[in-house]
């Protein structure tokens, strides 16, 4: 006689979590909008010729995880690091890129990416410089790992 193969006892993994149906994203712990980073933090930086320390702090502190609400923050965020971008002569940008790890890579092309939705007047011609910079240091895996993130900045 054959055996009854309708149970599912036999199974060591749940498959049935990763049903469509059944998904729900992880949203992961909620970060909160960066505290103490302000725009004059960042302009002193900026000014004093700290760029590579402005954008490591915007990096470290980007509001990732945030969402809904929070979009005020995002866009916050996004403009000093335009800011800082922008203001960077070319001859600096390898020099800031050397400085920065594998995740903020990934967050500066991010950023960059971002960018590339709201150009403003002169910013897509620096923005893919430092596109092709970051990509030359971090490789396709950066791209990659930018494009399937479902965190945005």
């Amino acid at each position: 006689m054959a055996k009854n193969t309708l149970s599912s006892e036999f199974r060591n993994l749940d498959v049935d979590q990763y049903n469509e149906d059944n998904y729900k994203e992880d949203d992961g712990e909620p970060q909160s909008p960066p505290i103490g980073i302000d725009e004059a933090t960042i302009v002193s930086h900026i000014n004093s010729g700290n760029h590579a320390d402005a954008l490591k702090l915007l990096l470290t502190n980007a509001p990732v995880a945030s969402k809904g609400k929070n979009e005020q923050v995002k866009d916050m965020a996004l403009n000093l690091v335009l800011k800082v971008l922008l203001s960077v002569n070319k001859s600096q940008m390898d020099q800031i890129i050397g400085v920065l790890d594998q995740t903020h890579l990934d967050v500066l092309m991010k950023y960059i990416y971002r960018g590339f939705e709201r150009p403003s007047e002169g910013s897509s011609a620096i923005l893919l410089i430092w596109h092709e910079k970051v990509y030359n240091v971090g490789g396709v895996g950066c791209i990659v790992r930018v494009l399937t993130d479902r965190k945005r900045v």
